[in-house]
């Protein structure tokens, strides 16, 4: 049994309440956090750690959690820069399905060590290309977050309507429901994990109403339940989405996966920029989760989602980043800050504080996991996933409210990343993992995949 302090901190712990500490401490023992007070900790604690963090200067946050991404896209940076949701999905489908695991898996560690290093310690990421003979695509990114110790909710992502039966994504980059249904289950079974503790869970994650067939929705839907596992998908996320399914389907996307059974509380969905005031109703009293995605949305000009409308029905609400080939900083940090920002073009300067958007990003993105138990807060009883800011450098000394730092500021250095109790990053940097290497590892995957074109 080991304990860890962080003795002097400012600690805001996110916690029911919102109670923060403007003196405090924290004990990690093992795992868990065993102590959260305010004020200095006891001599008998210090005495008997087996590490003090000094926490001066320091903010402690719960680690940040990432509801949506797609980490594979960590090698496909920077291509239609100037594009709307449809065109540039067009225009990358053809380098998306050569891929493999090998690519994958150094794509996804690239991705996951810069979501480490902006405070992220549980990493969502939906993948929904598997190109025939590719390999074990899941396993490469579950092998990727255990190098780095990240906490993963990986999915088994997939797509069945092909350009010639009307979809969006040409026929090649497609499955068939019977395989993308196996190799869902498939993945549940090999890398879910539903203990406390579990630093691995499966969910299955057709890709959206314009590339999945109904069947596929329907019966992915109830495969997930009979295997106690979530569901997630995107939704709503541009008006061109709205027109494809009014023609489609006759009815908004909203009612269409509703109509499939993907309203609940084992469902999220990404981005729902486009949802009316009884979408949203309808979200609240399913308990239907969103994976907001402020950075994203802007770059591929989708909309600013009404978040602000969604909290105060009760909506389920966590922060993603998104493809990084939509959002090449590929950091959850910042979109605190653009949250907050969003919002408030939207709806105006109370639409979101950011102690709002810092909510959002720990408790909120907990939730919309199911795991709200576990981690998203500082307390006592919780898993030991810790963000610690150092707000006393040339950015943020002398700033009047330390949670200003992360809400509205530059992005404050990670003095360090704890997940599970064990450091991630340390003083900035990754720990156990060579930060040279996993570039060069990305560099030659990209160049490789561009080689396949």
């Amino acid at each position: 049994m080991t304990r860890t302090v962080i003795d002097g901190a400012y600690i805001a712990t996110v916690d029911g309440a919102s109670t923060e500490h403007a003196t405090g401490y924290v004990v990690i023992k093992d795992a868990l956090i065993e102590t959260v007070a305010a004020g200095r900790a006891p001599s008998e604690v210090i005495d008997g750690a087996r590490e003090v963090i000094p926490g001066a200067g320091l903010l402690v946050t719960p680690g940040l959690v990432n509801t949506h991404h797609h980490l594979y896209q960590w090698l496909t940076r920077g291509f239609a820069q100037d594009s709307i949701l449809f065109d540039w999905l067009v225009s990358l489908y053809p380098a998306w399905s050569r891929i493999d695991a090998d690519l994958v898996g150094d794509g996804a560690l690239g991705a996951m060590a810069v979501l480490a290093r902006s405070g992220c310690s549980t990493v969502a990421d939906h993948h929904y290309v598997f190109p025939r003979g590719g390999g074990d695509i899941v396993g490469a990114i579950v092998d990727s977050a255990a190098t780095l110790g990240l906490r993963l909710h990986a999915t088994r992502g997939s797509m069945d309507l092909g350009e010639s039966a009307g979809g969006l994504p040409p026929d090649f980059a497609v499955e068939t429901t019977a395989d993308a249904l196996e190799a869902s289950a498939a993945a549940v079974h090999r890398y879910d994990d539903p203990a406390f503790e579990s630093m691995v869970r499966v969910a299955i994650a057709p890709c959206s109403p314009f590339s999945v067939t109904a069947d596929l929705l329907r019966e992915a839907a109830v495969l997930a339940r009979g295997l106690g596992v979530r569901l997630h998908t995107h939704g709503a996320e541009t008006v061109e989405e709205e027109a494809f399914c009014r023609e489609r389907f006759g009815m908004s996307p909203t009612d269409y996966l509703e109509s499939v059974g993907w309203l609940g509380e084992d469902v999220w969905m990404a981005h729902c920029v486009h949802l009316s005031s009884p979408d949203i109703d309808r979200f609240a009293s399913t308990g239907t989760g969103v994976a907001h995605c402020p950075s994203s949305n802007a770059r591929l000009a989708a909309g600013i989602a009404p978040v602000r409308d969604m909290l105060r029905a009760g909506v389920p609400v966590g922060l993603g980043v998104d493809g990084a080939a939509s959002n090449e900083s590929g950091q959850l940090g910042t979109e605190v800050r653009a949250a907050v920002l969003a919002a408030r073009l939207r709806d105006g300067a109370d639409a979101m504080s950011g102690r709002d958007a810092l909510r959002v990003a720990t408790m909120g993105g907990a939730r919309v996991l199911g795991r709200q138990d576990e981690i998203g807060s500082v307390e006592a009883g919780k898993l030991a996933d810790l963000a610690l800011w150092r707000i006393d450098g040339v950015e943020h000394a002398g700033i009047a409210d330390p949670v200003a730092a992360l809400g509205l500021g530059a992005l404050p250095p990670l003095e360090r990343l704890i997940v599970q109790g064990r450091a991630v990053v340390d003083s900035g940097h990754l720990v156990g993992v060579d930060e040279g290497e996993v570039a060069a590892k990305v560099a030659r995957a990209s160049a490789a995949l561009a080689d396949r074109l």
